[in-house]
């Protein structure tokens, strides 16, 4: 059964477009008809790739959204679909099935398009997991991964609902953060366009009023003329050179050279470098506890923990360890050896292995480290708040003694 990409008219007069399975174009207009769409054109979808005519809309506004909407599948998208499968199977419905009923709950245009490839290749006989690794966009290779242990060992009802609760403690976290961080954004913008538009323009009208008076102004007050007119004639310098130095530092940090010392750069920055730490450090030890309990050989674990860290130096450190192990090391001495992850997890992970719970241990160990992320940046976001109003005062005080400085000159001589 082959997938194929429409364009069609509704009952309403709207066009309309998505995709739909079926063994001939011909199937795929009649289903079309039963659905009540009109269909005007219809492209058999090849590979992972959206055809042009796919996109194509007679409302531009409609299309302009689908287009944005259509190659984006969030993290929230995937615990949901996830979930929804697992609850399928759990109920005894066969896998394939599971698939069709999973496709027809979702809405989101390239998930769906990559369930009916899935749904495809497992009615050829592939594995789920197998499958799932063909669209390694949308399923990362930790999820493939623990789908392939799930059904080697009989459980992926099981790895699914872990899965799941991975991918939604991920976009919580993720959510967290950014509302968390919003607020004191929101100031700091607003702290840069109050001092821009002052110095754009009540900074100017005032300094007319000393220019007609023809006195020697105070140095400070020079020096607040000075740059309001700097940045009034060359603002577009400004705007240029930093687009320029974002541009130059976005070639720099893609180069394989560039993107360590960033990396590095990042973990040893401060507050924030012991930030992303515990981020990484919870990431890591849920990603390879939760493997490890869905059944994944260590080796086989470490290889995919290494690519949800996203940081060069942790990586090369996580390679050194799987070497480590490989050659007979316990988890915890390499780990300590690298001298980047904190001892907590070190210690913890030394139990675990002493003990034989390793996964309880490491699962533990990424709670505490959530707790500490979300502690953190409270803390953070507390101290930027009197920041940005400490530095807003300063600028303010400044301006005002400037202007005023040169008025109490002017009342003393008059």
């Amino acid at each position: 059964m082959a997938i194929y990409e429409y364009k069609a008219i509704m009952k309403s007069g709207r066009s309309t477009r998505g995709v739909i399975d079926a063994d001939s174009p011909a199937t795929a207009r009649r289903k079309l008809r039963e659905q009540g769409l009109f269909p005007t054109e219809i492209v058999e979808a090849k590979g992972d790739k959206v055809s042009a005519v796919a996109a194509v809309e007679a409302s531009p506004g409609e299309s302009r959204r689908r287009q944005l909407s259509f190659g984006r599948v969030s993290v929230r998208d995937i615990a949901m679909m996830t979930r929804q499968f697992a609850v399928l199977l759990h109920a005894g419905m066969p896998l394939v099935e599971a698939l069709g009923a999973t496709l027809a709950q979702t809405s989101k245009p390239r998930l769906k398009k990559a369930l009916y490839d899935i749904r495809d290749k497992v009615k050829g006989g592939s594995s789920l997991a197998d499958a799932l690794a063909r669209h390694p966009k949308v399923f990362s290779s930790l999820y493939s991964n623990m789908v392939g242990a799930g059904e080697a060992g009989g459980a992926l009802e099981q790895v699914l609902f872990r899965l799941a609760d991975i991918l939604e403690h991920q976009a919580k976290l993720k959510s967290r953060i950014i509302s968390t961080l919003m607020y004191p954004m929101f100031m700091a913008l607003f702290a840069v366009g109050v001092i821009i538009f002052m110095m754009l323009v009540i900074v100017p009208r005032i300094t007319l009023i000393f220019e007609k008076q023809k006195q020697e102004l105070p140095g400070v007050t020079k020096v607040l003329i000075g740059v309001s007119r700097f940045i009034g004639d060359y603002w577009w310098i400004l705007l240029l050179a930093a687009a320029g130095l974002f541009f130059l530092w976005r070639i720099w940090v893609v180069t394989q050279a560039g993107r360590m010392r960033w990396d590095r750069i990042k973990l040893k920055a401060p507050v924030y470098g012991g930030l992303q730490i515990k981020l990484i450090t919870a990431r890591f030890a849920r990603t390879l506890g939760t493997m490890l309990e869905s059944g994944l050989p260590m080796m086989q674990a470490m290889d995919v923990v290494r690519t949800v860290v996203d940081n060069r130096v942790i990586e090369e450190a996580l390679a050194e360890v799987k070497a480590g192990v490989r050659r007979g090391k316990d988890l915890a001495q390499p780990l300590r050896e690298s001298g980047l992850f904190p001892p907590m997890l070190i210690h913890m992970v030394d139990l675990g292995q002493r003990s034989g719970e390793m996964e309880g241990m490491l699962l533990k160990v990424a709670d505490t480290y959530d707790e500490d992320v979300r502690l953190a940046m409270d803390a953070m976001v507390s101290l930027m708040e009197p920041v940005i109003i400490v530095i807003m005062g300063l600028f303010v005080g400044f301006l005002v003694f400037s202007i005023l400085l040169p008025i109490l000159n002017m009342s003393r001589q008059l």
